[in-house]
C-alpha cells in the first residue's frame, strides 16, 4: 500500500469516526420526535434515495446475481437490524453510554473475520483490542449503571449486527467499490424496513422540525457518506485495523453529546476515553506495514490479483 493511499485510508477512517459519533446525539433527538419505527425507516430511506441519485454519476454497477444473498445479509444486519436495535435502545440509554456499548462491535468483527475470512489475530491486535475494550468498559461504568434492561441488551445486539456487517462487507469490497457496497446494502436495508412504513407515516405527521432535521442529517451524513467512506477504508486496510479505529467513536460521541445534549462526561468516562485512544494507537501501529488483503497470494482467485484500474473501484481486490 502506497503512502498516499494509506493517508487517504486513515483520513477516511477519521471521517467515519466523527460522522458515526455525531449520530448518537442525533438519534436521541430523532427518536423522541419520530419514534423507533419512524426514525429507522426514514433514515434508511433518505440514505438510499441519496445514494441511488448519485449512483449513475459515480459509475455504480448492477451487482452480480451470485452476490445478492451476501448483499441481502449486509442490508439486514448493518442497516435494518442495526437501526432498529440502536434506536430502540436509545429510548432509555444515554447517547454517550450507547456509544460505549456499541464500541464492542469490533470484537464481533474480529471473531467473525477470523472464523470466515482468515483474518490474522496477532498478539498486538489482541492486546490493542483488549486495552481499547477495557477503556470502553471504564467509560460505561463512569457513565452510571444502565442495568440489564432490554434497552441495554438492544444496544449490545446492535453492536453484534454491526460487527456482522463489517465482516459481510469485506468480501463484497473485493469486487465492488465502497460506494457500490453502501448503495446495495442501504437499498436492501430499506426494503427490509418496509413493514415499518405505516408507523412512519403516522410519526411524520406529528414530528417536530428538530426531529425531521435530525433524520435528514442521519440519512445523508452518518449513513450515506459514512458508509461510503467506511467502505473505502475497509477495502484497503486489514479488518482488525479498520474496525479497531471505531473504538475512537465513544470519546468523540461523549464530546458531541456534551455540546448538543448537555450530557456532562464524568471523570471515569474521560479516563476511559484516554485508554481507548491508547489501545487504538497500539492497534494501528500494525497497519503501517500490513497488506491490504491478509490472505496468502495462493488463496486468492486469479482475478483478485488484478490491480485496481479505476479510481475508487477495485476490479477484484482492494488497492495495494
Amino acid at each position: 500500500m502506497s503512502a498516499s493511499t494509506g493517508s487517504r485510508s486513515f483520513l477516511a477512517l477519521a471521517g467515519v469516526v466523527v460522522l458515526w459519533a455525531s449520530a448518537f446525539p442525533a438519534i436521541r433527538v430523532g427518536v423522541d420526535g419520530l419514534g423507533v419505527a419512524g426514525l429507522s425507516m426514514l433514515r434508511l430511506a433518505v440514505a438510499a434515495v441519496a445514494l441511488t441519485a448519485v449512483a449513475p454519476l459515480l459509475g455504480v454497477r448492477h451487482p452480480r446475481r451470485r452476490d445478492l444473498p451476501l448483499i441481502a445479509l449486509a442490508g439486514a444486519t448493518g442497516m435494518t437490524g442495526y437501526q432498529v436495535l440502536l434506536n430502540w435502545g436509545e429510548v432509555h440509554v444515554a447517547a454517550g453510554t450507547a456509544s460505549m456499548l456499541i464500541a464492542i462491535a469490533p470484537v464481533f468483527s474480529l471473531l467473525l473475520g477470523r472464523a470466515f475470512l482468515s483474518e490474522a489475530l496477532t498478539r498486538r491486535v489482541i492486546i490493542g483490542s483488549g486495552i481499547a475494550l477495557g477503556g470502553c468498559v471504564v467509560v460505561a461504568l463512569g457513565g452510571g449503571s444502565t442495568g440489564f434492561s432490554p434497552h441495554a441488551f438492544a444496544v449490545l445486539a446492535a453492536a453484534a449486527v454491526q460487527g456482522a456487517y463489517h465482516c459481510v462487507s469485506k468480501p463484497l469490497l473485493l469486487r465492488y467499490s465502497g460506494v457500490e457496497v453502501a448503495t446495495y446494502a442501504m437499498g436492501a436495508g430499506t426494503v427490509f424496513a418496509l413493514p415499518l412504513l405505516p408507523a412512519t407515516v403516522g410519526a411524520v405527521a406529528g414530528a417536530s422540525p428538530a426531529a425531521l432535521v435530525s433524520v435528514v442529517y442521519l440519512g445523508l451524513l452518518p449513513s450515506a457518506v459514512g458508509f461510503v467512506i467506511w467502505g473505502y477504508a475497509v477495502a484497503r486496510l486489514p479488518l482488525a485495523v479498520s474496525t479497531g479505529a471505531l473504538y475512537l467513536v465513544p470519546p468523540v460521541a461523549l464530546a458531541v453529546a456534551f455540546v448538543r445534549l448537555s450530557e456532562v462526561p464524568r471523570p471515569l468516562e474521560v479516563a476511559g476515553g484516554a485508554v481507548v485512544i491508547g489501545g487504538v494507537v497500539l492497534l494501528n501501529r500494525r497497519s503501517r506495514s500490513a497488506p491490504c488483503d491478509d490472505r496468502p497470494q495462493a488463496a486468492r482467485r486469479p482475478g483478485e490479483r488484478a490491480a485496481e484500474t479505476t479510481a475508487g473501484r477495485p476490479t477484484q481486490r482492494a488497492e495495494s
